[in-house]
């Protein structure tokens, strides 16, 4: 699996103002406008721009540390409700993202902040206003002083496969959601409950999913996920029966493919796949085909 490119969070300097303002005025800093999931986009790419670009006196407003690369201190700068062309989500840019593949460890910690900055309004204790400190790290109520720090949902996402491994006649498990249309299919996800391990939490969802009954489990990788809040667990899993049973509340379809059909079926436009730089789904899928395949959403 293909690592996102880390960052040094500076998470010491969040509580710094004067340094914060220093870095923030430095001709090599960059900041992201972002408003909740969307983030603001020039020629189809994150717009990063100096710090003396951005207007600071909109109301609502926050500056988020995201820290430093490469010598360069880098920032996003949260207003809610921002709309327009220029205000776009992260598939809109993930081609590009794909390729400058340095910062979408940066713009995924940036969506990220603003989504939980956008949702989280009122202290969850006592209603009270929340003002945000630590370089927008931190929620800190008005009326009781209580402090609030972003949650991580974690969710598992899984390619089943069944049959000898390796063999032309083993298969993968994909599944198009309800809203995707036809032709969209991808692995199964879902989120991990209270009180169950994240292998359980596998064989459940594709259980309850496709009525597929899992066995050996074995972890992949993990992706940041910020739609809103969530950490994806990525594995690999081994079916014990094949029959499929889907849940019409979850998927419009579930379908088995050998590595040929899965090729010819992308190539036809016959199904298309999660694109490439984004999803760790692809990555799952592809680590499992042995190679890159044709087509993306």
């Amino acid at each position: 699996m293909r690592e996102l490119s880390a960052h040094d969070r500076l998470g010491h300097l969040r509580g710094d103002g004067a340094g914060l303002d220093e870095r923030w005025q430095d001709p090599a800093a960059r900041v992201l406008p972002v408003s909740g999931g969307r983030i603001r986009a020039r020629d189809g790419r994150p717009d990063w721009v100096p710090g003396v670009e951005v207007d600071t006196t909109t109301e609502g407003g926050v500056r988020i540390l995201l820290g430093e690369r490469d010598g360069a201190t880098y920032f996003a700068w949260h207003v809610p409700g921002q709309e327009g062309e220029e205000w776009v989500g992260l598939r809109e840019v993930g081609r590009h993202m794909m390729q400058d593949g340095w910062d979408r460890a940066l713009v995924f910690h940036a969506v990220g902040m603003a989504e939980w900055l956008d949702r989280t309004r009122f202290c969850p204790r006592c209603g009270g206003a929340l003002t945000a400190q630590q370089a927008g790290h931190v929620l800190v109520c008005d009326a009781c002083s209580r402090e609030h720090f972003p949650r991580i949902e974690p969710a598992v996402i899984m390619l089943i496969t069944d049959g000898e491994p390796g063999s032309p006649e083993e298969r993968c498990l994909l599944g198009s959601g309800l809203q995707w249309g036809p032709t969209r299919f991808s692995t199964l996800a879902g989120f991990a409950e209270p009180g169950e391990s994240l292998e359980d939490s596998v064989r459940r969802e594709v259980l309850e999913e496709a009525g597929v009954v899992v066995g050996e489990v074995q972890w992949f990788g993990s992706q940041a996920w910020p739609f809103p809040s969530s950490l994806m667990l990525g594995f690999f899993g081994r079916a014990t029966s094949t029959e499929i049973t889907v849940d019409p509340v979850e998927l419009a379809d579930a379908r088995w493919f050998t590595r040929a059909e899965l090729r010819a079926q992308a190539e036809s436009g016959e199904i298309s796949l999660p694109g490439r730089g984004i999803s760790i789904s692809r990555e799952l899928i592809e680590a499992w085909y042995g190679g890159e395949l044709p087509g993306h959403w």
